[in-house]
């Protein structure tokens, strides 16, 4: 007789999303990131289709939202990121490789402990993703995965959203990969390996990595994420929407200025309940 438990334990998810969290000593501030990252799972809990589930990958002891249906944890016992803060070094790269290393070997811990997955999708704590995912996967089961090339951009507060292409570029929430596209042996090896920073560290290299490998990724045809700016615990220090999108060159140029402009979406109810879930931002 087949239980409910072993229906579960067999059902093969289509998109596995993994939700690194950092270390709560890299954290100024663990009541805002938990409420943003409550946020972040109330979004990804939106999907329209069940073949989905989320794992987030967070230090013993830390302190976490409650999670729905769909989610579990798997706990790490890494030490805090010692470059974790831009003021901690002078070399921008030494800064960028420590991230790429820590955000890495959580995403690894996350994607070595899922079962039955077919895609991935790394996405940061603090980031929305559009209720059409899971369901889109689905229905492209053979395909090597997407790139979000048209996402949003968004502040806390705003009730505007701007719209930018080659979105991949700026957000780490920004791949949907087919899981027999990475190397797993390979990523149970050193935490400093290059492949590990590339692949699940950081997001600029990773469409063109498959692609030099004969697997590419294709553009998702719809807007896939909302990237959150301008916040105080932002490890990108990104300033706000209106000031990323209003720089003095763009106002300085009208035709600059209108063209960005127009890039300016409402929040509408519409698109509150496709990337925000139930909860209202």
């Amino acid at each position: 007789m087949r239980t409910r438990a072993h229906d579960v334990h067999a059902r093969q998810f289509m998109l596995t999303f993994i939700i690194p969290v950092r270390h709560p000593a890299n954290s100024k501030n663990w009541d805002a990131l938990k409420a943003r990252l409550a946020q972040t799972i109330t979004s990804i809990s939106g999907q329209n289709s069940d073949r989905w589930q989320a794992i987030i990958v967070a230090n013993k002891g830390a302190d976490l939202p409650d999670l729905p249906k769909g989610f579990s944890i798997e706990r790490v016992d890494f030490a805090p990121n010692p470059q974790h803060d831009r003021i901690a070094t002078d070399d921008i790269e030494v800064f960028r490789d420590f991230f790429r290393i820590d955000k890495g070997r959580r995403v690894r811990a996350g994607m070595l402990a899922a079962q039955n997955m077919t895609f991935f999708m790394i996405v940061d704590d603090d980031d929305f993703v559009s209720s059409r995912l899971a369901e889109y996967v689905a229905q492209h089961p053979d395909e090597n995965g997407w790139y979000i090339d048209r996402g949003y951009m968004w502040s806390e507060g705003t009730p505007l959203l701007g719209a930018i292409s080659k979105f991949f570029m700026l957000c780490g929430t920004s791949h949907i990969i087919n899981a027999r596209l990475y190397d797993l042996e390979k990523l149970k090896g050193n935490d400093a390996d290059e492949y590990l920073k590339r692949m699940l560290g950081g997001h600029i290299a990773v469409a063109q990595e498959l692609a030099t490998a004969g697997t590419p990724l294709k553009a998702l045809p719809f807007f896939g994420a909302i990237y959150r700016v301008g916040h105080a615990g932002a490890h990108s220090n990104s300033p706000g929407l209106i000031a990323t999108f209003f720089k003095k060159a763009t106002l300085a140029n009208p035709l600059r200025f209108i063209k960005t402009a127009l890039s300016l979406r409402l929040l509408t109810p519409k698109l509150r309940r496709e990337f925000f879930g139930a909860e209202r931002a």
